[in-house]
């Protein structure tokens, strides 16, 4: 049984920064992709970041130059430091992970409240 577990969220201040953290337990098998979603209130999950084990890095629009995404292969692990914050960064942060890159079988973390404040 794969688990995700997501940590780092909380309220900050705009202009603040956060690091979001995800550790895949319960499997030693490399995960090829990893992501961070986030869903605000009354709006649809949106893709936020993406990393493979390849290196290959990608960016929704809204975040680049403010969001960095990287990973430690050997914890399976995968953060999102978020730096500049603004009130519209406020959703709740998901963790996703595709072992297999196909997206056949994939995983997401139950979620991290990010809130920014005005």
């Amino acid at each position: 049984q794969v688990q995700l577990v997501e940590s780092g969220g909380g309220l900050v201040q705009a202009g603040g920064s956060l690091t979001l953290s995800c550790a895949a337990s319960g499997s030693r098998i490399r995960i090829n992709t990893m992501r961070w979603y986030r869903q605000a209130p009354g709006k649809q999950r949106e893709l936020v970041a993406t990393i493979t084990n390849g290196g290959s890095i990608n960016y929704a629009d809204s975040v680049k130059g403010r969001f960095t995404i990287s990973r430690d292969n050997a914890k399976n692990t995968v953060y999102l430091q978020m730096n500049s914050l603004k009130p519209e960064d406020t959703a709740v942060y998901y963790c996703y992970a595709d072992p297999s890159g196909t997206g056949v079988l994939v995983w997401w973390g139950q979620g991290t409240q990010v809130t920014v404040s005005s």
